[in-house]
């Protein structure tokens, strides 16, 4: 009897259990279904950071290491405040404290004394974790708080009495939400046993460029051996970082040379005739072109004269007249029987751009058509029509020109102004729209000439590493008659005396701009707003007309006021960073910039350069709150020493790095991780000459380093 009565209680807990799966599932099936979520989870997560393949994995070299090698005695620790330390004691208390904030407290200790773990943010499973008695190993500051020596947020881990301690460097790599150092880790060894090791470089290259093989380099990145150079691991100049560094930059200068190669072998209109139109241009200008500005024409003239196309970055400090070298280019296109067209990212330099550019071409009997998205339905509808049936020989405008229904008739130069602000993608539609023959839409062999435009000086390091698919020209002087421009920085304290300062210069008949960063009212940032200063400068300075133009008005609303204050109606322009590039008024003597703490450089500069354009001295006050950071002081100091464009995206470089530097978004390039540009120059030198050879004589070679650095990414080459 019992038997059957032991059976029975089996068979019914297995039918209970059965039961509680989902319909149609077993408890196995069931699990493995949870196992593949959390697989697929955690691929999700390895994703967003970039880890697709086991390549990528292995190439998620560490981002600093830590010593875990050495513990220090409590009692010690407090004494080198400032530097993470290891210690390990008993956990002696722990209890969850609701004052001033919800927080867990843990208390340790060693035979030496006391240390607090303060938790701002925990989990429940933490309090268990670290129970009285439980042995801790902890790494962290030690500062002194209230109740002593203490680490805020630690990382830790619990240990048995006597465990041994590590006999090398830990890894810490860049991770992503949800994905832990030690998940890492085991993702990168379990990749690393999977891969093929094999060195993409010939050993002969590798032998005369005095490199270390690619395996022996990558592993000890990830595992340091006890007797490495740390100091040399850490600063990244070990022969394995060196190894690494130079594979990536050659990736780079491949991808970069093979998409040149790829350009040549397109098609371009050869626009060679340099006629009438460009004659009488050049003749009715009221000024002369600086040697600058003649030199970098020439560049482009010889470049749009060949059958492949032309792939030009034209770079010039604020004022040095990269507009009118870019119309005489469009008027080489017009002359030569093609369009032309300017794409500019907003509407004000659009604007600025039609207005300059249609005055000198418009007498000459050139039709030059405006195109944008604020215009009204019948406009668009002209214009367009009068784009594709060629009539528009010079078409200006902002993103409206790449909508799917814009159609050219026989373009045969884009340019393209403040290029860093349009995306690849971007830049890319707008050059193919000249791969379409006007109304019958059929592909032609041919792309336009592609001329691209910034006032962001690009340092020569980064233009060799980044542009190397772009020539390069640079106006490298200003017109005469430039005013230099004073810029002082001051307290925001002293915002009456600025405001004095303000008055004064109108009534001598000067004009002046005042700039905010935002335009409502944001408690995060707490900055003074250009709504509420309109409002308190109005109030101040009754006896002036104070303007106000922001990014959210509307176009027309815009314009007015922006044409008011070109008139000189307007003495005092309050505005958002709207006027950063393009408004251009010779009157304009005196910028204030509110908060100049929170803007870039580059956007400092460029903002400074709306005034000094005409022949009155000229200055910029930076206003600032304090107290201030270590780089907004440097920043802030670097504007008061220097107006030259180059030496301050030199210094920009300095402090931000080139990913931040160019935006990886907008340049279209995978940033560099492991190469800096300022220290490394050497390697970039010898990576370009590598890459020369290597495309030459070992194609094979070329295919598997792409392969092995970038993937599937090479598509995001410079257009």
């Amino acid at each position: 009897m019992p038997a059957p009565r032991t059976k029975s209680v089996s068979s019914s807990r297995r039918t209970t259990e059965i039961a509680a799966q989902p319909a149609g599932k077993t408890a196995s099936a069931t699990s493995k279904t949870a196992g593949n979520s959390t697989a697929a989870k955690l691929e999700d997560k390895l994703i967003r950071l970039g880890l697709r393949t086991d390549m990528d994995k292995v190439l998620h070299l560490p981002a600093r290491y830590e010593d875990e090698t050495q513990l220090c005695r409590i009692s010690d620790a407090g004494m080198r405040a400032g530097h993470p330390v290891q210690v390990e004691g008993v956990v002696t208390s722990c209890e969850v404290a609701f004052r001033p904030r919800r927080q867990l407290i843990v208390t340790i200790a060693d035979d030496s004394g006391p240390l607090t773990m303060r938790f701002l943010n925990f989990y429940g499973s933490q309090v268990k974790q670290l129970a009285e008695g439980n042995r801790v190993r902890a790494r962290g500051e030690v500062r002194h708080g209230f109740f002593g020596a203490e680490m805020v947020h630690p990382s830790y881990k619990m240990v048995n009495q006597d465990a041994p301690l590590p006999d090398a460097l830990t890894p810490v790599y860049p991770a992503g939400e949800g994905l832990s150092q030690t998940l890492l880790r085991k993702t990168i060894a379990t990749a690393m046993s999977r891969i093929v090791w094999d060195d993409t470089l010939p050993e002969a290259m590798r032998t005369s460029l005095d490199l270390m093989p690619f395996e022996p380099a990558v592993r000890l990145l990830h595992n340091p051996p006890p007797d490495v150079d740390e100091s040399a691991l850490i600063d990244r100049s070990h022969d394995a970082w060196v190894r690494v560094k130079f594979d990536e930059l050659l990736a780079q200068q491949l991808s970069m040379k093979r998409a040149q190669d790829a350009r040549r072998e397109k098609g371009a209109p050869a626009l060679k005739k340099i006629g009438a139109l460009s004659k009488a241009f050049l003749a009715q200008l009221p000024f002369k072109l600086t040697a600058a500005q003649q030199r970098v024409l020439a560049e482009i003239r010889e470049d749009v004269q060949q059958s492949f196309p032309m792939q030009r970055l034209l770079q010039g400090d604020v004022g040095s007249g990269k507009t009118v070298v870019s119309a005489l280019a469009a008027a080489q296109a017009i002359d030569s029987g093609y369009q032309a067209v300017l794409m500019a990212p907003t509407e004000i330099l659009a604007d600025q751009h039609f207005r300059k550019i249609a005055g000198w071409m418009e007498p000459l009997g050139i039709r030059v058509v405006w195109l944008t998205g604020s215009l009204k339905k019948k406009e668009k509808v002209d214009a367009k029509a009068l784009i594709e049936s060629g009539e528009a020989q010079l078409i200006i405008g902002t993103h409206a020109l790449i909508q799917e229904d814009v159609q050219f008739s026989k373009l045969g130069l884009v340019i393209v102004d403040e290029q860093h602000r349009f995306g690849v993608g971007q830049r890319l539609t707008l050059r193919n729209k000249g791969a379409a023959a006007g109304a019958s839409k059929k592909p032609v062999a041919t792309v336009p000439h592609q001329l691209m435009m910034s006032a962001t000086p690009i340092p020569r390091t980064l233009a060799m590493t980044y542009y190397a698919d772009l020539e390069v020209s640079v106006i490298d002087e200003l017109p005469p008659g430039r005013t230099p421009i004073v810029t002082r920085v001051i307290d925001q304290n002293r915002r009456d005396e600025v405001i004095e300062r303000v008055h004064a210069a109108a009534l001598e008949g000067r004009q002046i701009y005042w700039v905010c960063p935002l335009i409502e009212e944001s408690e995060a940032l707490q900055l003074q707003t250009a709504t509420d200063t309109h409002a308190t400068l109005s109030a101040a300075l009754p006896d002036l007309r104070v303007g106000l133009v922001h990014g959210r008005m509307k176009p027309a609303e815009k314009q007015a006021v922006m044409d008011g204050f070109s008139r000189g109606e307007i003495h005092l322009l309050v505005a958002t960073t709207v006027i950063e590039v393009g408004v251009d008024v010779p009157n304009a003597s005196l910028m204030v910039i509110e908060h100049a703490e929170r803007f870039g450089l580059s956007q400092l500069h460029q903002l400074r350069g709306r005034v000094g354009r005409g022949s009155a001295a000229s200055v910029c006050l930076l206003l600032y709150q304090s107290p201030l950071g270590q780089i907004a002081k440097q920043r802030l100091a670097i504007m008061r020493e220097s107006t030259d464009g180059f030496e301050i995206a030199r210094r920009d470089l300095e402090l931000r790095g080139p990913g931040e530097f160019l935006g990886a978004r907008q340049s279209g390039q995978a940033m560099l991780r492991f190469a800096d540009l300022e220290t490394d120059q050497w390697l970039v030198e010898r990576a370009r000459d590598a890459a020369q050879r290597l495309l030459r004589h070992d194609p094979a070679a070329v295919d598997a380093h792409l392969a092995r650095w970038l993937g599937a990414r090479e598509e995001y080459l410079k257009v």
